[in-house]
């Protein structure tokens, strides 16, 4: 996010949000790069964006990953790698079914995505969503699971379709925590079916 965006969301003023951005800096906790050309913008220098570093993040808490890793190795163990999807599957359709209606509600993909994210924040992922190109990015900035979706990239993979689901339409996923990503940033096309694919193409390397 932008300084001027904390600034909004906290209610307090952009001067005192970059000292607190700046202490972050400091002790390696967050980190900032210039915002995407690709992104729809006035004139002017791209807006620099404050991003957390792995460090940052693990402030949010991870106390219960190993005990998940030891868990989901056992169930791979005798269940096979079937049974770790089919658990992602149902644990990633716990977390969308009590959105479903306020996030199917919405008029189009672009509203669909919005909502998505509002509801992710609700459930932690500090979700966002940025006009970029053809479609709309879902960013989520944080992920509770993301140490286990390293080794158990199924989760990832049940969520991505899941929101595909939910949204009514394609997406693709461009970027995870769980690999070393910035954010979870997934691609929402908002075109028409027939241009989807060229909106895919114009998104290569789009990532947040």
């Amino acid at each position: 996010m932008t300084a001027a965006a904390i600034a909004t969301r906290l209610a307090i003023t952009p001067a005192a949000v970059r000292r607190h951005l700046d202490g972050l800096v400091a002790a390696e906790e967050a980190w900032v790069r210039e915002e995407s050309p690709h992104v729809r913008r006035g004139r002017g220098r791209p807006a620099k964006l404050y991003l957390l570093t792995e460090a940052g993040r693990a402030r949010f808490g991870h106390a219960y990953d190993d005990l998940a890793v030891a868990a989901l190795r056992h169930l791979a163990e005798y269940g096979g790698q079937e049974a770790v999807r089919a658990f992602a599957e149902r644990r990633v359709a716990a977390l969308v079914d009590a959105h479903r209606d306020t996030v199917r509600d919405q008029s189009g993909p672009q509203q669909r995505a919005q909502a998505l994210a509002s509801a992710l924040s609700d459930e932690g992922y500090a979700a966002t969503t940025r006009e970029v190109g053809s479609g709309e990015q879902l960013c989520q900035h944080h992920c509770p699971v993301a140490h286990v979706a390293a080794e158990f990239p199924q989760l990832c993979e049940a969520e991505t379709a899941a929101f595909a689901e939910l949204l009514g339409t394609h997406v693709q996923r461009l970027a995870t925590i769980a690999r070393g990503d910035a954010a979870c940033t997934t691609h929402v096309p908002v075109t028409t079916a027939g241009n989807t694919e060229n909106a895919g193409h114009d998104m290569n390397g789009g990532a947040a």
